[in-house]
C-alpha cells in the first residue's frame, strides 16, 4: 500500500477514531457535504459492531480509513472507504478498496456515496461493477402540498413509548429487512446508539398497531433531523413493515405521519434513501413528492 498502513482490527482506540471521524468531516466538506462513509460505519468507530477497521497513516497523520462489514448470513461483505482530501491522487483510494476486497473475500461490495467521477475512476482502474444503486431522494415540505393524513379505524397510530418499544421494533425490522445487509442487522445496540444521539425524538418515531394487540407493532417510520445542515433537513430515516401487514397501505400512512411531524417542525425539505429496483417503495415515495436527487452506488468485483 502507498503508506504506512495498521493491520485490520476489530477496535480502534479512541484517539484514532477521532482521527478518522476527522477525516470524515473534512471530505464530507470537501465533497460538498456528501458523507463518504455511512452513519453506521461512524459509529462502528466507538461503538459495538462487527465491522473490521483498517486505518493508513502518511506522516504520522491518519490519510485514510477502510471500514468493512464481514460476509454473514447470506450477505456479502460491504466495505466503505475515505481518503483526506490533502492525501487524495496518490493512490491511496484504490489501494484501500483493494485490501477491503482482499479481506472481505468473494463477493465483497464497496459502496461509493455520490458515485463522484474519482470513485468511478477506481472502480474502472480495479475493473469493479456496478452491484446495487441506492437513490436519495428529496422534496420541499411546502410544496406540493402534503396530503391530509387520514388513520383508519382498523390502525392505531402512535409514537415511541420508550425502550419497552424496542423488542418489537426490532422484530419488525428484522423481518422487513431481511434482505438488507445492513438495516437487516441492527441490535439493540444499534437503537440505544441512535436513541443517544442529538437528532432523536420519539415524538418522530411513529409506530402503527392493530387496535386488537396495540403492543405487536405492524410498522415504524423512523424521522431524523440533520441538525449539522445549513438550512436544516429532514429525512424519512427508516420505514419498516411486518412483512404480514403488507397490503395495508401502513407504508404511505406512516411516510405521510413522518412528513407532517417534519414540516411541523418548520423544515424546509426531506430525503430519503431507497433501494433504486425497490419499485414499490419507489412508486410510493415519487406519488408523494420526491424526485431522486443522487445515487450510492455499490461496486463489486467481476
Amino acid at each position: 500500500m502507498s503508506s504506512a498502513t495498521a493491520n485490520w482490527t476489530d477496535r480502534v482506540p479512541g484517539d484514532i477514531a477521532s482521527r478518522v471521524q476527522g477525516v470524515v468531516a473534512r471530505a464530507t466538506e470537501t465533497d460538498d457535504g456528501v458523507a463518504p462513509i455511512s452513519e453506521q460505519a461512524v459509529l462502528s468507530l466507538t461503538g459495538e459492531s462487527p465491522a473490521r477497521h483498517l486505518v493508513a497513516v502518511r506522516d504520522d497523520a491518519v490519510a485514510g480509513y477502510a471500514n468493512l462489514v464481514p460476509a454473514h448470513d447470506e450477505h456479502p461483505a460491504m466495505a466503505e472507504v475515505v481518503v483526506d482530501p490533502a492525501a487524495r491522487g496518490g493512490g491511496l483510494g484504490g489501494d484501500l478498496v483493494s485490501a477491503a476486497l482482499a479481506e472481505g473475500g468473494p463477493g465483497t461490495r464497496v459502496w461509493a456515496h455520490g458515485d463522484r467521477p474519482a470513485a468511478k475512476a477506481v472502480a474502472a482502474r480495479l475493473g469493479l461493477r456496478t452491484a446495487r444503486e441506492l437513490w436519495q431522494m428529496r422534496r420541499p415540505l411546502a410544496t406540493p402540498e402534503l396530503p391530509e393524513l387520514v388513520v383508519p379505524d382498523d390502525i392505531v397510530l402512535r409514537t415511541y413509548g420508550g425502550p419497552a418499544d424496542d423488542a418489537e421494533l426490532l422484530r419488525v425490522n428484522r423481518a422487513a429487512f431481511a434482505w438488507h445487509p445492513e438495516q437487516g442487522a441492527w441490535t439493540e445496540g444499534d437503537v440505544e446508539a441512535r436513541r443517544a444521539a442529538a437528532w432523536f425524538d420519539p415524538k418522530g418515531l411513529f409506530l402503527a398497531a392493530d387496535p386488537a394487540d396495540p403492543e405487536r407493532i405492524l410498522g415504524y417510520h423512523w424521522t431524523k433531523v440533520h441538525l449539522d445542515e445549513d438550512p436544516v433537513v429532514g429525512e424519512v430515516y427508516v420505514v419498516g413493515i411486518d412483512p404480514g401487514a403488507q397490503g395495508r397501505g401502513l407504508g404511505r400512512l406512516l411516510t405521510l405521519a413522518g412528513l407532517h411531524y417534519l414540516r411541523d417542525r418548520g423544515l424546509d425539505e426531506v430525503l430519503l434513501y431507497t433501494e433504486a429496483d425497490n419499485a414499490a417503495a419507489v412508486n410510493t415515495y415519487t406519488k408523494l413528492g420526491f424526485q431522486a436527487a443522487h445515487i450510492d452506488v455499490a461496486y463489486a468485483a467481476e
